[in-house]
Parts: C-alpha cells; sequence; structure tokens
C-alpha cells in the first residue's frame, strides 16, 4: 500500500454528498506516514465531459498501469482519511506524471499557491 498506488476502496457507508460505493482509489498519503493503519485517499469515479473544466479532478486513461477499464477521474474534493481494513485490492498505479497533476489538484482545493 504505496502512495500513487489504485486499490479497490470500500467507502461505504457515506453521508450526504461523499462519493460512495465500492471504487478504485489512490492512496494520497506518504509511504513515511505508515504508522497509524490508515491511509488518505483519493475515489476515481467516471469521467464526464464537464469534467474538463473541474480543477480538481485528474483524468485517468485506461492503460496497463493503472488497469482501469474505461476513461475516469480521480476526484481530489473527495479526500478522505480510510482504514487499510477498507481497502479490498490492490488494483495498479498512477504514472509520476499523474502523481504531480494530482498534488496540483490538491493544492487547488486547498488554496495552497
Amino acid at each position: 500500500m504505496n502512495q500513487g498506488d489504485i486499490w479497490l476502496v470500500n467507502l461505504s457507508p457515506t453521508v450526504g454528498a461523499e462519493i460512495t460505493k465500492t471504487r478504485p482509489c489512490v492512496i494520497i498519503s506518504s509511504n513515511e506516514i505508515g504508522i497509524l493503519p490508515l491511509k488518505v485517499i483519493a475515489p476515481i469515479t467516471d469521467y464526464k465531459p464537464h469534467y474538463n473544466s473541474v480543477p480538481w479532478m485528474v483524468e485517468l486513461s485506461p492503460d496497463d498501469v493503472n488497469n482501469l477499464s474505461k476513461r475516469s477521474v480521480i476526484d481530489l474534493f473527495q479526500l478522505r482519511s480510510v482504514s487499510q481494513i477498507r481497502l479490498i485490492r490492490s488494483f495498479g498505479k498512477v504514472t509520476d506524471m499523474e502523481f504531480q497533476k494530482i498534488m496540483d489538484a490538491i493544492k487547488i482545493v486547498f488554496g495552497i499557491y
């Protein structure tokens, strides 16, 4: 379970507008913060054309590295800390370039310029 890995994660139960279901998620938390049995993750959801104008969505095209089956986006506005028990199985990983885009989107979400 390393930073940049994609895992299938059980996000239920949720409340309100939180993203739900069991879905692929990217591990965002640093590998050096491994003391607690928690991971900071960002969920992956289906791509929709209007996400092109949403700065906290990072697009992923399916390939042999991420093992996704369709065009998707990482929703960096839905970051959350989850118990490692919620992580079901390893799925794939993002590239270094994609992870840099993730970090840039997180800066936008938190207003870090």
